[in-house]
């Protein structure tokens, strides 16, 4: 059933808003307090004819009374209606939006600067829009929709937020950050029960902006808007997009850091995660000696996304530490398998969660090389491919650091040994996931030995990541021990070029067939589920954003509907070249923190 008011109809999500904002409980009516700015009206779920009152428009809000809905009933959506993140919390005194130091809050209210120009929505993800937003993929048709994602409007009674946080960055304690282009524009719980925290990137300044402008340019929000969608595709935890949107705002950048100032063009991505909360928002309390509100902030977090934690342990701080060791290492561990560097690992986009979160400089490894690096403002290499884990258990170090004031002497110590406990979660997990990509079953004491041993051959003839699991996938036993490597299998070719190839192949051979009720059949099926034929490499990533800059988004969409089936062959995907061996200009592509 949809909500009515003011004549039009409301969409779920927006009505679950105006719920919150009345602070009314599942299931009961809402009036909306004239006194707070909205309009007045009542909720009436169960009613055939919902009652409707006098709507008053609010300047700079956006009319979404007639956006299309997805299924499902008003009922289903206000079960549980979102709070705003700030109430538990102290909001920042200052209300003027200027950069400064802040203090003794969570977050500052401070509303998105709307584009000057006009503004092109790029694309949307209709898997987001429908199954976490409940909307109608027609909805992205509305003027809105464009305002809303755009920043252009803010919904009624919605308080816009920058999040405070600081960080490590490159493994130097770097002060107050903060959310300095971001607005946390909503929360929403949607059918399933699920609340998501919704988030523009790049819609202007904020008191944490320190020295720069507040905006994304769309070479970078291009990526971040598929990165985001692909990751999820692959399995890995990760915050998801909702839409992109360009504008014709000039926005100057040195993309390189080479003195080489150009112009490109304002962009925002509306981006969706069940948290933003991260090691530096935890980091920046405990180094400013605000331990209560520090408290109170990991209590929120533990209550509102670790439910197996009461919250009347003693030790649940403990627990909460340990969960957070074991799922980092899951994460890193899954970036791992699909050859991803994440490019920038500083504790301030490391997830209290473990999601994939802030993409930025990153890269999907095409050559297989530890030393793989896709920042070049990474001077030092420390967030190259093959020190991610190691540096998983700094940024563990430094929430541990952050945490200890919270804690009592014994548990301090038994906090120490959950982190001596990483590099186990780490190695057992990453084995797991190796395991499945060779297709092996059951235990053996050699399995680490022949992942090594491919690895190291990867590494000597450059073999590409992703592609040389992939064809090992297709490939036959048969063909596999007769050394018979169609041309297609040119990641297999190059491997094949090492002196001792034919070995690890008996060795391999040999294992498969000590798995137990299997078949090759079955190998290739079920190797074909893990390892995928298409990632975003940077070559399809810039290609897009070349076209992109000239307002064509055809390559948008095409790695879009790609990258949402990365285990399954597409004719559109083959042609366009997207399982070939990388070209020859793609060696030549950098990418960097500018963005």
């Amino acid at each position: 059933m949809k909500a009515r008011l003011g004549g039009m109809w409301w969409p779920p999500w927006l009505a679950a808003w105006l719920a919150w904002a009345c602070g009314a409980g599942a299931g009961r009516p809402a009036e909306l307090c004239a006194s707070r700015g909205l309009c007045r009206a009542s909720f009436r779920p169960n009613a055939s004819q919902p009652a409707a009152g006098h709507c008053p428009r609010r300047r700079g809000a956006a009319d979404l009374c007639a956006w299309p809905l997805a299924s499902g009933s008003l009922r289903d959506t206000a079960r549980a209606a979102p709070r705003l993140l700030a109430d538990p919390f102290p909001i920042d005194v200052i209300q003027e939006n200027y950069v400064r130091n802040v203090r003794n809050c969570i977050f500052s209210v401070v509303y998105p600067t709307p584009f000057k120009s006009r503004v092109r929505l790029v694309s949307v993800s209709k898997a987001v829009l429908e199954n976490i937003l409940d909307l109608d993929i027609s909805v992205k048709e509305t003027s809105d929709f464009l305002q809303f994602v755009s920043g252009g409007k803010v919904i009624f009674g919605s308080v816009p937020l920058a999040h405070r946080y600081g960080g490590h960055q490159f493994g130097s304690w770097a002060g107050q950050l903060g959310d300095g282009r971001a607005h946390l524009i909503g929360v929403y719980t949607n059918r399933q029960g699920e609340k998501w925290e919704l988030q523009l990137k790049g819609s202007g300044k904020t008191p944490y902006s320190r020295n720069g402008d507040g905006r994304a340019v769309l070479r970078s929000s291009v990526r971040e808007f598929l990165c985001s969608e692909a990751m999820h595709y692959l399995g890995i935890p990760t915050s998801r997009a909702a839409s992109l949107v360009v504008s014709d705002d000039d926005v100057w950048r040195d993309q390189f850091y080479n003195g080489n100032i150009k112009k490109e063009r304002g962009a925002i991505v509306l981006r969706l995660a069940k948290s933003w909360f991260r090691i530096g928002s935890l980091e920046i309390l405990a180094h400013s000696g605000e331990l209560d509100l520090q408290r109170r902030l990991l209590d929120f977090i533990i209550q509102e996304h670790f439910p197996s934690i009461a919250m009347n342990d003693s030790n649940r701080y403990l627990e909460f530490f340990s969960t957070v060791v074991s799922e980092t290492a899951n994460l890193i561990a899954l970036w791992m398998s699909v050859g991803f560097a994440h490019g920038v690992c500083n504790t301030d986009n490391f997830s209290l969660l473990s999601i994939t979160i802030d993409y930025g400089p990153f890269g999907f490894m095409e050559s297989y090389d530890p030393n793989f690096v896709p920042n070049t403002s990474d001077d030092e290499r420390r967030y190259k491919i093959g020190n991610q884990a190691n540096v998983g258990l700094f940024n563990l170090s430094k929430l541990l650091q952050a945490l200890k004031p919270l804690l009592n002497p014994r548990q301090k110590q038994l906090a120490s040994q959950i982190l001596e406990g990483y590099g186990e979660h780490y190695y057992i997990r990453f084995t797991e996931l190796f395991k499945m990509k060779l297709g092996l079953l059951g235990e053996n004491e050699d399995d680490n030995y022949l992942i090594a041993f491919l690895l190291k051959l990867m590494e000597d003839t450059k073999a590409d990541f992703t592609m040389t699991f992939r064809q090992l996938s297709e490939i036959t036993e048969d063909q596999l021990k007769e050394l018979r490597i169609p041309e297609e299998f040119w990641a297999l070719q190059d491997l094949g070029k090492h002196k001792l190839f034919s070995e690890w192949v008996n060795l391999y051979l040999s294992r498969l067939h000590r798995n137990k009720g299997d078949s090759d059949t079955k190998r290739r099926t079920r190797m074909t589920t893990v390892n995928p034929r298409y990632v975003l490499r940077n070559w399809m990533a810039e290609s897009a954003v070349q076209k992109a800059n000239l307002n064509d988004f055809s390559e948008v969409h095409l790695l879009q509907q790609t990258l949402q089936h990365p285990f399954q062959r597409q004719q559109a995907a083959e042609k366009a070249g997207y399982s070939l061996r990388p070209p020859a200009w793609a060696k030549d592509l950098k990418v960097s923190c500018s963005s």
